[in-house]
C-alpha cells in the first residue's frame, strides 16, 4: 500500500480516535473532541494533538470567535477507502472475498433481502467492468 493509499498510516491510536471524531461530527472544537474521547487527556493535550494533526496535514481549522473549529482535509470517501484498504491488508491478507464472507457471517441476521440484491447487482456490475 502506497503512502497515498494510506493517508493515516502515520497516526497514533489517539490521533486516529481524534480523526474518527472529526469525521463523525463533520467538524469539532478541542472541547468537543475531548468530550468524545474515551479516557480523555487534558484539554491542552487535545489541543496539542490537534495542532500536530494540522501540521501533518490531516486537519485544518477555522476561527469561530474565540474557538478553533477543526475539519478533516481529506474527504470522507477517501478516508473510508484508505481505512478499508488498511483493514483488508491487516486482517484479510488483501482478500476481499474473506472480508465479505466475514461481514456476512457476522451480520447475517441483519442483512436484508434488499441489501443482498444490491450486493448481487454490484458484483454483476463489477464483472461486466472487468474488475
Amino acid at each position: 500500500m502506497s503512502k497515498k493509499d494510506d493517508q493515516y498510516g502515520d497516526l497514533s491510536r489517539r490521533e486516529r480516535q481524534i480523526m474518527d471524531i472529526v469525521y463523525r461530527r463533520g467538524s469539532a472544537t478541542a472541547t468537543e473532541v475531548r468530550e468524545s474521547l474515551p479516557d480523555p487527556p487534558s484539554y491542552s493535550a487535545v489541543r496539542a494533538m490537534l495542532r500536530i494533526l494540522e501540521e501533518k496535514g490531516h486537519v485544518r481549522h477555522e476561527q469561530d470567535g474565540p474557538r478553533y473549529v477543526f475539519h478533516a482535509t481529506l474527504p470522507v470517501e477517501s478516508a473510508r477507502r484508505s481505512a478499508l484498504r488498511r483493514m483488508l491488508q491487516t486482517f484479510f491478507d488483501n482478500s476481499l472475498e474473506e472480508a465479505v464472507a466475514t461481514l456476512l457471517d457476522v451480520e447475517s441476521s441483519n442483512v436484508t433481502e434488499e441489501e443482498l440484491e444490491r450486493l448481487a447487482r454490484m458484483i454483476e456490475a463489477a464483472r461486466k467492468e472487468g474488475r
